[in-house]
């Protein structure tokens, strides 16, 4: 009689959304688009006020002809446990069908952590490009008073991520570059992950897809970077700015999760820790932490002075005084240092063992290199 062996190596597994839709004005085809995913009735919208205020006399107009009624739920810009289970409670008084997540990255966040608690279809439309978490089957859960606190994963991505490249040009230029910076750490985690022969986000060994994605997301960083700046100054969609869009939310995304996630995200969860960085954006933090694992794995000079020319260019910071940390103590060093390294933390995806001594290492030598270089550059 036959038996099946045990299994003792990975699987190579690649996950996407269901659907990914990308243009001027695709607002308007949003309920058109839940609607070809078999989609229909009662649609919970989570939102921020100002997307609601920006878009909502368009969901109004295009969701009855497709067979949806809204109800507009107010996001109260943290992704905490309280803020999903009030959310939750919404969508369980209207009885809702799908669940449909509006804004950045923690709005959306709290829709897919609602849609799968409820396991309701849930759709991703991000009007800024400031992160790769749209397209994810997981969200980053944060204390009410903004510490980061967890990462919550689900079943299945998106069924749907809707990105409006027009409600993205006029998005604050800030928020575009954030999302550069948090794209730029996808091609050298997943280079880390990779080589460690580490599990991606979702449980498997990487695929030749994702590696390629992570390759190509960097390299469009560096060809369309400025470019999509100066589109996103004069608030015009641009080829250069859709690549960038795409880059930011869907490369990115599909690069960190189906590649996985090394130093750079786990020194950006430990910067957390510290208050003075709760006003900078998570990829502003996650670009100082790839600059830190860059110098943590002993990278080519020549390789880090092309990623801290690519973050002086497009105004990403380089040292810990553009976080706010200008005067960081050991004290908070090693608070940031042992947040980064905890048990679980991306950082042990290296194909080393990483410590909180060379953590802190790596940020101060960061820190000295992005000082220098600005000096250099004047």
């Amino acid at each position: 009689m036959s038996h099946i062996r045990e299994r003792t190596t990975m699987l190579n597994v690649f996950c996407a959304p269901a659907r990914y839709v990308q243009g001027r004005d695709a607002t308007r085809a949003l309920a058109a688009e839940l609607k070809r995913l078999g989609l229909s009735g009662k649609a919970l919208v989570i939102s921020s006020r100002t997307p609601r205020a920006l878009l909502s006399d368009i969901w109004r107009e295009t969701f009855p002809a497709a067979g949806f009624s809204l109800e507009m739920f107010d996001f109260g810009g943290e992704c905490s446990l309280a803020e999903i289970a009030r959310g939750k409670a919404a969508a369980q008084r209207l009885s809702a069908d799908v669940v449909i997540g509006v804004g950045g990255g923690k709005a959306l966040d709290m829709a897919r952590a609602v849609a799968s608690e409820l396991d309701l279809p849930v759709a991703c439309c991000p009007t800024t490009a400031s992160s790769d978490a749209p397209c994810s089957a997981l969200s980053v859960i944060y204390t009410q008073e903004g510490v980061f606190e967890k990462i919550q994963f689900y079943k299945r991505n998106p069924d749907l991520v809707l990105v409006d490249s027009t409600v993205i040009a006029h998005a604050p230029v800030r928020l575009l570059v954030a999302g550069m910076g948090d794209a730029l750490a996808t091609c050298f985690e997943a280079e880390a992950a990779i080589g460690a022969h580490r599990q991606n986000v979702v449980g498997g060994a990487a695929t030749l897809a994702a590696a390629a994605i992570a390759k190509l997301c960097y390299h469009t960083l560096l060809e369309d970077g400025v470019a999509a700046i100066a589109a996103t100054r004069a608030k015009a969609v641009t080829p250069a700015l859709e690549r960038i869009i795409e880059a930011n939310t869907l490369l990115s995304g599909l690069g960190f999760e189906s590649a996985g996630l090394a130093v750079a995200h786990s020194v950006h969860n430990g910067l957390t820790a510290a208050s003075e960085t709760h006003a900078f954006l998570h990829g502003e933090k996650v670009a100082f932490g790839t600059l830190t694992q860059l110098v943590l794995e002993g990278r080519p000079r020549a390789l880090i002075d092309e990623v801290m020319g690519f973050c002086a260019a497009v105004g990403l910071p380089l040292t810990l005084a553009e976080l706010g940390l200008a005067s960081l103590t050991p004290q908070m060093a090693r608070a940031i240092a042992e947040r980064a390294v905890a048990p679980g933390e991306s950082a042990h995806n290296e194909p080393f063992v990483v410590t909180a001594e060379t953590v802190m290492d790596a940020i101060f030598a960061a820190d000295a290199l992005g000082a220098a270089f600005r000096a250099r550059a004047g």
